[in-house]
């Protein structure tokens, strides 16, 4: 990768940012100041080289009636150079928390640069390395990656504070006006638009959509990664179930003979079982039925006596109860984000707090090189330094969050164990008949298991035919960061290239509808062969 400026393209320019930002609940700042540090890079691609420019910088919100500041902004652009706006796609990124940055998805997912892991191994000390990134979706869309307020470094704009934006609504209205900034500022009001939202990036992307919906900007398709729409339903026993199953499977203390040897294959059998004969037998309790426990003990590998104990119900204590007993004969506790992932579970570990999963297995294996080398990314290629720390990851900002939510019918459908924002994107697919969604999940993940994204699309309140015509589901052999492991980044990449193709020829497909019919009939039937390479 060149991070030089190129032949023929403008020099690049630093940024050495002297404001500092806070990030406690009462913190704000005066400066409402929108520069960036702008660098050119080239990246290659399928071999095609990509010229592109990278912006770190801050954009200014503004209240939407007054149109006083509210919060000052920061992200990191990479946009193609030499492309045409309005038909250049671009996608917003954002992590979740609530209180995370972007810095995960912008240097694990499909940048343009991107960390070397050893995932689902502990990723050992610095030196660590940085790469260019061959699953980079650049080649498919601008990327434009968002740290909302009290991460990063974005800061409210006084006389706002940081806790003024750390609520549902009031974190979705905040992105929502970035994003109307962002379009301003670059031109980019016509350009196909797409969000891409992770863990609770997702529930942010469904309120946003909404928004967005009635502030005139209709979106062109999003990417909810590792779903969770209904927090009522966190922990719910028939969800998790095929992804407890799935650890098991992969740590071999699955006891079914003979031992099933394709894990979405077997997913699928254990889904049948978790909404069938498990769901009669949790409903049964404690009149237990001794051939479903024992597939259940042979499932989860659980010896049928502590499943008794347990209630049929290995999601007790968020799932810690199953965790920390799969490999207890080893003194291991298994990842939640990845079940792949071990870490010792004896002495004093066993005592650690997980602190937003910042000490669960999976997090601690790459904490590590995320923050080394953001820092080295930042301020050595993106040449933007600043007097203020990073923030990736804010627990006040956790700690203090309003999950109240009003939905688009005025309902409150809020609450830290009840959010439910599914009524949101059915809302938006309701309303704009356009709108793609692409769903991923990691079949390792019990954080947000794929099992019950499944079956909340399935309870959503819109139409089936919308469903099945907009809604692609697609799942992972990895844990909630999906694009940490390697085979799973690049077989999401191609679906993810697939999908953004079909969004440009869904809209196409429609439009022709209102051509002459023999025009119309051949759009649609190219939109159906399409559809139908779609999994669902």
């Amino acid at each position: 990768m060149n991070t030089t400026a190129r032949n023929g393209a403008p020099p690049d320019q630093p940024l050495a940012d002297t404001t500092p930002y806070g990030y406690g609940p009462n913190d704000s700042i005066s400066d409402v100041t929108e520069n960036a540090a702008i660098t050119h890079h080239t990246l290659t691609l399928n071999g095609k080289p990509i010229a592109y420019t990278a912006r770190a910088g801050h954009l200014v919100t503004t209240d939407a009636y007054s149109s006083r500041p509210g919060a000052k902004v920061f992200y990191v652009a990479f946009t193609a150079d030499d492309a045409t706006p309005s038909s250049r796609p671009v996608t917003f990124f954002y992590n979740g928390g609530p209180g995370s940055s972007s810095v995960f998805l912008l240097l694990g997912s499909f940048g343009p640069r991107r960390i070397k892991t050893s995932m689902p191994a502990f990723t050992p000390p610095a030196p660590y390395v940085l790469e260019d990134n061959e699953d980079s979706l650049l080649d498919q869309t601008d990327l434009v990656f968002i740290d909302p307020v009290g991460t990063g470094y974005s800061t409210a704009v006084e006389p706002h504070t940081n806790t003024d934006f750390w609520g549902v609504d009031e974190d979705a209205g905040c992105i929502k006006q970035f994003i109307k900034r962002y379009l301003t500022v670059f031109n980019r009001w016509n350009s196909p638009k797409y969000l891409f939202g992770e863990s609770y990036g997702t529930p942010r992307t469904c309120v946003l959509t909404w928004l967005l919906h009635e502030d005139g900007v209709d979106l062109n398709g999003i990417v909810l990664q590792s779903s969770i729409l209904d927090y009522s339903q966190a922990g719910n026993p028939i969800g998790i179930l095929p992804t407890f199953a799935a650890d098991a499977w992969f740590h071999k203390k699955v006891s079914l003979s003979p031992v099933p040897p394709d894990l979405p294959k077997f997913m699928d059998e254990v889904s049948a079982f978790a909404s069938g004969p498990y769901a009669n037998a949790l409903n049964a309790y404690p009149d237990i039925d001794e051939a479903v426990l024992q597939h259940l003990s042979d499932i989860l590998g659980i010896p049928p006596i502590v499943l008794k104990y347990w209630q049929l119900n290995p999601s007790g204590g968020s799932g810690s109860a199953f965790l920390t007993s799969l490999l207890l004969d080893a003194g291991l506790a298994v990842g939640a984000y990845d079940g792949r992932v071990t870490g010792i579970d004896t002495g004093i570990a066993e005592f650690v707090a997980p602190d937003s999963g910042g000490n669960d297995p999976t997090m601690a294996a790459v904490d590590g090189v995320y923050t080394a080398m953001w820092n080295v990314y930042l301020n050595d290629e993106l040449q933007y330094t600043s007097v203020s720390p990073f923030m990736d990851l804010n627990d006040l900002a956790f700690d203090n969050w309003d999950f109240s939510h009003i939905d688009p019918t005025g309902a409150q459908k809020g609450g830290a164990g009840t959010l439910y924002t599914a009524g949101d994107l059915a809302a938006a697919m309701s309303v704009n008949p356009y709108l793609r969604v692409f769903s991923a999940n990691g079949y390792y993940d019990s954080v947000t298991p794929f099992f019950q994204t499944f079956i909340t699309f399935q309870t959503m309140p819109v139409g089936s035919e919308q469903i099945d015509q907009n809604l692609s589901v697609h799942n992972y052999p990895s844990g909630h960061m999906i694009y940490l492991d390697n085979a799973s980044r690049t077989a999401m990449k191609t679906d993810l290239s697939s999908f953004y193709g079909e969004a440009q020829a869904h809209v196409a497909a429609i439009k022709a509808a209102v051509q002459p019919e023999k025009t119309a009939i051949e759009g649609i039937a190219r939109y159906r062969r399409r559809m139908s390479r779609t999994p669902y």
